[in-house]
C-alpha cells in the first residue's frame, strides 16, 4: 500500500475518515491535510458511487502535488462496481461483506438449504474475483470490513446476531481471497458494543489460525460517541485487544472533527507497554468482585484512557463487576464518575444515558455534532436510556439494535426515527426531527 507497511513487526498505524463530500475536491484535500498533519497515516473517504470513486483520482493528485503521499482508502457500501472503480485510484478499498453482494438488511429471516446457501457464496465469488484482479493490476490493497450493524439477513438467518456470524461473514470473503492468492488484505470487525467487538475479534484470530490465515487487523469501536464517552469506550474496546498483542492499525471513531481522533489513537498506542503491566496488577487486585487500580497521573484525559485500557479486558471478561480508582491528584467524586463511565463502556452498569453516535462521513446529510448536543441536552437525565444518533442507514438500524431509540439520516435534510429496530416515522424535516424524537420518548415514558 504505497510505502506504508501494515502488520508483522511494523508500527501500529493510526487512521481516520473524512467527513467531507467526496465530490468536493477542495474540502476533501483540506481535511485530509489536517488529518495527516495531526499524525494520521491513512485517510478514508466514503465512495457512495462511481462519481465519488472517480473523484478520488483528483483528490489523490492534489494531495501528491502538495507533497502529501499518505495512502488513501475508498469506503464502499452496497455497489460492488464502485469498488472496481475505486481500486484504480486508491491505495486501499474497504468493502463490507454485509452489503457487497447481499442486499441491505431488513431484519427478515431467510431459509436456505445447504445447496441454496452454497449458491449464494458463488454470487460473492462472481463479484469478488474480478475486483481482486483489478486490485492485483493496480497494486491496491483491500480491507474486508465487517460491521456488527450491517450483517446481511442471510448471515443473520443462519448464524444469528452472534460473534460466530460476524466472523463467518468475514471468513467467506477471506477464503475466496486465499484461493485467488490475494494477500494484500487488512481485516476489521467493528461494533458499538465493546463486549461484542472484543469477543468477535478474539474469535476471528482463533478462526484464522485454524485455517492458516495471517492478516493484519484494524481495530475500532464504531459509533463510540464524542467527548469523554467516546474516548473511554474506545479505550476499553481497542485497549483490551492492544494489551493482548492484537491489532496492527486503529481508528478511534469520535463524533468530532476527524483530526481530533488522531491524538487519542496515538495515546492508546503509546500506552500499550504501561497498560499491559497495569492490566496484570489490576487482575491481581481483584477481590470480592472488585478491581482496585492505583495510578499516578495528573492529566485527566490520560487518566481516562489509561484506566479504561488497563481494566477493559478484565471487565469485558466479567472477572469483576466493580471498579475502584485510587489517584491522589483527583477528587473522590471525579474518580467514582470515571469508574462508572468505564463500567458503562464495558456494558456492566449503566449510570447515565447511553449515546451510540457515529463519527459522520461524506454520507452524513445533517449537522451531526449540533444534533448530538441538542439531543444530549434534552435527554442526559434519562439514566439507562440508549439513543442511537446515526448519519446514514449503512450501520444505523443495525448498530441501534439494542438502542431504545434511533435518529437516522434518511436523505438531505430528512430524518427517520426508530423505536429499537422499527422505523416509526420517515423523512421528517431535519428542523423538526429532534423535537419529534423527544416527543416520542415522552409519550412512551408516560
Amino acid at each position: 500500500m504505497g510505502n506504508l507497511q501494515i502488520g508483522g513487526d511494523n508500527p501500529i498505524r493510526i487512521q481516520s475518515m473524512a467527513t467531507t463530500d467526496t465530490n468536493d475536491t477542495e474540502g476533501c484535500v483540506a481535511q485530509a491535510k489536517r488529518i495527516i498533519d495531526a499524525g494520521g497515516e491513512l485517510v478514508r473517504f466514503t465512495t457512495q458511487g462511481t462519481r465519488e470513486a472517480e473523484n478520488m483520482k483528483n483528490i489523490s493528485a492534489r494531495l501528491k502535488a502538495d507533497g502529501y503521499t499518505t495512502p488513501l482508502v475508498a469506503d464502499v457500501h452496497f455497489t460492488a462496481h464502485t469498488a472496481d472503480v475505486a481500486a484504480q485510484y486508491c491505495e486501499k478499498v474497504r468493502i463490507n461483506p454485509g452489503n457487497y453482494v447481499d442486499p441491505g438488511r431488513v431484519f427478515k429471516h431467510l431459509e436456505y438449504t445447504d445447496e441454496e446457501y452454497a449458491e449464494e457464496l458463488k454470487k460473492i465469488e462472481a463479484k469478488l474475483v474480478p475486483f481482486l484482479n483489478i486490485c492485483k493490476e493496480h497494486h491496491t490493497a483491500i480491507r474486508i470490513g465487517v460491521n456488527h450493524g450491517s450483517l446481511s439477513d442471510r448471515i443473520m438467518s443462519r448464524y444469528g446476531d452472534t460473534p460466530e456470524g460476524i466472523v463467518e461473514s468475514c471468513m467467506e470473503f477471506l477464503r475466496i481471497c486465499k484461493r485467488e492468492n490475494f494477500n494484500d488484505i487488512v481485516i476489521s470487525i467493528k461494533a458499538s458494543n465493546t463486549v461484542v467487538m472484543v469477543t468477535t475479534v478474539r474469535l476471528l484470530v482463533k478462526t484464522m489460525d485454524k485455517e492458516d490465515m495471517h492478516y493484519p487487523l484494524h481495530l475500532g469501536v464504531t459509533e463510540a460517541g464524542e467527548g469523554e464517552d467516546g474516548r473511554i469506550k474506545s479505550a476499553v474496546g481497542i485497549g483490551a485487544l492492544l494489551t493482548e498483542g492484537i491489532g496492527d492499525t486503529i481508528r478511534v471513531s469520535l463524533s468530532e472533527e476527524p483530526e481530533c481522533e488522531i491524538p487519542v489513537a496515538r495515546k492508546l498506542v503509546d500506552l500499550i507497554p504501561e497498560c499491559t503491566q497495569l492490566r496484570e496488577k489490576a487482575e491481581a487486585s481483584i477481590k470480592d468482585d472488585m478491581i482496585t487500580l492505583n495510578l499516578d497521573e495528573t492529566d485527566w484525559e490520560a487518566l481516562q484512557l489509561k484506566a479504561a485500557m488497563a481494566v477493559g479486558a478484565l471487565l469485558i471478561d466479567r472477572k469483576a463487576h466493580e471498579l475502584v480508582l485510587n489517584v491522589s491528584q483527583f477528587s473522590r467524586n471525579q474518580l467514582i464518575a470515571l469508574a462508572d463511565a468505564i463500567l458503562q463502556a464495558a456494558r456492566i452498569k449503566f449510570t447515565k444515558t447511553e449515546y451510540i453516535s457515529c463519527p459522520g462521513c461524506g454520507r452524513t446529510l445533517y449537522n451531526l455534532q449540533e444534533t448530538i448536543a441538542k439531543i444530549k441536552a434534552a435527554t442526559s437525565h434519562l439514566v439507562g436510556l440508549k439513543i442511537g444518533i446515526m448519519g446514514c442507514i449503512v450501520n444505523g438500524p443495525g448498530e441501534m439494535a439494542d438502542a431504545d431509540y434511533g435518529y437516522v439520516g434518511a436523505g438531505r435534510g430528512k430524518i427517520s426515527l426508530y423505536r429499537q429496530k422499527v422505523c416509526v416515522e420517515k423523512n421528517i424535516p431535519e428542523e423538526e426531527a429532534v423535537d419529534k424524537l423527544l416527543e416520542l420518548i415522552r409519550k412512551d415514558r408516560a
